[in-house]
């Protein structure tokens, strides 16, 4: 269809069927919307108001700010964490993708969001707090963040209770954003340095999975291995120092813990093809490529696909998947591995996304886009109005545009319905929208 309107219309169409740069800037409004915490002065998602800020540790720690997870309140560090990092790698990377659309600055506030609070969690040396609200109690409400009543508790991890994928998730994501803020202001950067050295300490040193540790989390974020984000954390301070000792630490925790065995994959709770793509760019060794292409080839050739061409990995956040994915292969396809095809199959990817299956998946953007997402506080009118489950119910668009959430998306067949109640589908997520919105400024940044 794509292809007829370009013969049929002027060549301005063809250059560009999707805005980009408009969607990019629409993702960091999805970021704004999810904002937890007091609000700045500058929010540009007005209908969203000063919410949680009672939330405290478990010694009265200040645990305000962060980013709400998905469609709920709950703060669940490990994902909030792997956010900030991939959102900082797009900016590292890509800052001219950012630039060219605009919004540089909207890009390092929605890593600074995270960041902040990052630093407020990480309450001493060994100790970080990784979740605060119940996620069973606050599943059970519906309604606006501003109007929770509910407990919400805190939960950490430290030496007798270890968790070295989230503190090394932590401490990539402050390394990475480190990165991000060396230019503009050099003094948080080293802040966030030295909390992210500390981090990879705790994390290396005391060794465990959080999920065993903060049981609350189990249920929604279970982790299945720690080994990789321990090589991620040490790759992140690497680049962030250029300190040769934590790009031989990388390299050895990656032989010695067997991730050259490992299949690819990247998720809040996969690294390994990040790791990978990252030590190929870093050191240019074929081990690294081997496995990188072998994982890009492997997707991008044999692993199953939608009739209408999405890569399909897992029916839950199967747009996410395909998001992640198309920006490992567009990375190495940066590194130089097979650029050509790759950088093809992550435009095939991102072009499903925002309308080459028939419609938009992105909330506020294209032709015909979700408008009914799983996703409580757009749910509900302007304050004083009750907002409750009858809102969930109500067969109405969400009153309040979420623009730029990535929801869920289609089945294995390309099935798919704007349903509020299919929580499978409709839901959205922070760690939804980072690898697709880094994926967004480096196309953007490169013309593709």
């Amino acid at each position: 269809m794509r292809v007829l309107l370009c013969l049929l219309s002027a060549f301005a169409l063809c250059q560009g069927a999707y805005d980009y740069k408009d969607v990019l800037t629409k993702s960091l409004l999805f970021y704004e919307a999810q904002r937890s915490g007091k609000l700045p002065s500058d929010q540009k998602v007005t209908w969203r108001r000063d919410s949680a800020l009672n939330d405290k540790g478990q010694n009265g720690e200040d645990l305000t700010g962060g980013y709400y997870d998905a469609g709920d309140y709950v703060k669940f560090g490990f994902p909030m964490a792997y956010t900030a990092t991939v959102l900082a790698w797009g900016l590292v990377d890509h800052p001219a993708g950012y630039s060219s659309a605009g919004v540089l600055d909207d890009g390092r506030k929605a890593v600074k969001w995270v960041t902040d609070y990052l630093i407020k969690a990480h309450v001493s040396k060994n100790e970080l707090y990784g979740q605060v609200g119940d996620g069973d109690a606050d599943h059970a409400y519906w309604g606006r963040p501003e109007d929770m009543t509910m407990a919400r508790p805190a939960y950490k991890i430290d030496t007798s209770r270890p968790g070295s994928d989230l503190a090394g998730e932590t401490a990539a994501a402050l390394a990475a954003a480190s990165i991000v803020f060396k230019s503009t202001d050099s003094n948080y950067a080293n802040t966030l340095l030295t909390h992210a050295k500390q981090l990879f300490d705790f994390a290396n040193n005391y060794r465990g999975k959080y999920s065993d540790s903060i049981t609350q989390a189990s249920n929604f974020y279970s982790s299945s291995d720690y080994k990789d984000e321990l090589v991620w954390a040490a790759v992140w301070l690497y680049r962030a120092t250029n300190d040769q000792t934590y790009l031989t630490t990388a390299e050895k925790l990656y032989s010695d813990l067997g991730l050259q065995s490992w299949n690819g994959g990247f998720t809040w709770d996969t690294k390994i093809s990040g790791v990978e793509v990252l030590l190929a760019k870093i050191t240019g060794k074929q081990a690294y490529k081997d496995k990188v292409k072998g994982y890009c080839d492997y997707i991008s050739g044999s692993q199953q696909k939608t009739p209408k061409g999405l890569v399909y990995i897992d029916k839950w956040g199967s747009l996410r998947m395909a998001a992640n994915a198309a920006y490992i292969c567009a990375v190495a396809a940066d590194v130089g591995i097979s650029s050509t095809a790759y950088r093809q199959f992550a435009k095939t990817q991102i072009n499903y996304i925002l309308g080459d299956a028939g419609r938009s998946f992105v909330v506020g953007y294209g032709n015909n886009p979700p408008t009914h997402p799983h996703h409580r506080s757009s749910s509900c009118p302007d304050a004083p109005a009750t907002c409750d489950w009858n809102n969930y119910n109500s067969a109405n668009p969400n009153p309040h545009v979420l623009y730029g959430a990535l929801v869920g998306g289609p089945d294995s067949n390309d099935n798919y319905q704007d349903l509020r109640s299919d929580y499978v589908a409709n839901e959205v997520a922070t760690d939804y929208n980072a690898a697709f919105q880094s994926l967004l400024a480096l196309i953007v940044d490169l013309g593709l």
